[in-house]
């Protein structure tokens, strides 16, 4: 295992390698890291709902009723009833026809886009896609072209090079792109896909629970219902819990069922999993207070930021970058506010390009304005003492 060690070694010569700290506590607006209390703004628990009492007592309950565990994958053993109601409720609040859930979201993706496209079939895809529709495309059969980031001139131009030489054409974006925090130019996407016959796949896990009248996501942001084909939203991020999903029509559905090789092969969500997420999907139904806390958070910590003189990027969501460059004075600033009481963490390549490190900080419903004032406090004297600002 040389060649290993000496990879390793290369990432601490970049000044790039990390070591996990440890939470020993809930994920929440503060946790206990390394045995430190700190102000986390490394999340994507958005809403807080991770540790809300309503969805933790939904989980106990659940394995008191269902057990530990699924049993097995879903086509050999089955559903569980409440699989099927978390389900039926994401459908009626994404207010689409049917929903499938999936394990992750990495498996929404590795999954569907391998099963609805086949050979004879083109794939676009936008260049900062996340890396999971990235996999996704690659374990298709389809041929792939990419268009440069949210450049809707040169998705035109691809799909009146190439729509006719293919059967089916496939347009797959993010909705909310995660390292930079700016929206998809959706509303064009879906008039150039209905104009050149072709169909859509937006993956929202950064937008749901996020964007929209209660956190409906980026499709009904845009108003857009009834008009994108293939909606992929994840239960790890706003929902708080784990698994992903896929809303569409029902012979999507079915056609997932015999065809996805994440629901063929693994076994199902587990119950405790299934019954959060239908809790937290509850919540959102019943108001906008926790969505609505987060934008006001995410405004206020946007503003400070801003004023003291940090590049926030052109970020349109509560993902707030501060830009820095290079990788190892990304990673410096990344200890450095941890030591001092804010856990942010670095983001450099591979995740993001070479050059364009920063700190990714995820705002939640959950952070006080204490939380926030202490971290932007803390921002100032790393950056200032870093040459940063």
């Amino acid at each position: 295992m040389t060649f290993l060690a000496k990879k390793i070694e290369k990432l601490k010569e970049d000044g790039v390698y990390r070591e996990l700290p440890v939470n020993y506590g809930p994920c929440d607006n503060k946790i206990n890291l390394n045995g430190k209390e700190v102000v986390n703004l490394s999340s994507n628990n958005y809403l807080g709902l991770a540790n809300h009492p309503r969805v933790k007592q939904a989980a106990i309950d659940a394995v008191n009723k269902y057990g530990a565990g699924a049993g097995a994958v879903r086509t050999i053993v089955g559903n569980q009833d409440i699989i099927g109601k978390l389900e039926d409720l994401l459908a009626e609040f994404k207010h689409e026809e049917a929903v499938m859930c999936f394990q992750s979201g990495l498996n929404c993706n590795i999954g569907t886009i391998q099963a609805i496209v086949d050979k004879g079939d083109l794939i676009i895809s936008d260049e900062l896609n996340h890396a999971s529709i990235i996999d996704g495309v690659r374990l298709s059969k389809a041929d792939k072209a990419v268009f440069k980031h949210s450049d809707m001139e040169q998705l035109e131009l691809i799909l009146k090079e190439k729509r006719s030489s293919y059967n089916q054409v496939l347009i797959i974006t993010d909705g909310v792109f995660s390292m930079d925090g700016d929206l998809a130019k959706l509303p064009k996407i879906v008039e150039l896909a209905e104009q050149y016959n072709a169909l859509t796949y937006v993956d929202d896990a950064h937008g749901s629970g996020v964007l929209g009248l209660g956190g409906r996501g980026t499709v009904d942001h845009f108003h857009l219902h009834g008009r994108v084909d293939f909606i992929i939203g994840t239960l790890s991020k706003a929902i708080g819990v784990v698994g992903g999903y896929v809303a569409s029509k029902q012979v999507t559905k079915t056609w997932l069922s015999h065809r996805a090789r994440p629901l063929l092969f693994s076994t199902a969500l587990p119950p405790a999993a299934t019954a959060a997420s239908i809790e937290s999907v509850k919540i959102l139904m019943e108001s906008t207070e926790y969505s609505d806390r987060l934008w006001s958070n995410a405004n206020y910590f946007k503003e400070k930021l801003s004023k003291l003189g940090f590049d926030t990027g052109h970020s349109e969501t509560p993902i707030t970058p501060v830009m820095i460059g290079n990788e190892a004075k990304t990673m410096q600033f990344s200890k450095a506010l941890l030591e001092a009481g804010v856990y942010v963490s670095g983001i450099v390549f591979p995740t993001v390009a070479l050059g364009k490190g920063r700190l990714r900080c995820m705002i939640s419903a959950s952070h006080t304005i204490e939380d926030l004032d202490f971290a932007i406090e803390q921002f100032e004297k790393v950056g200032k003492k870093l040459q940063i600002i």
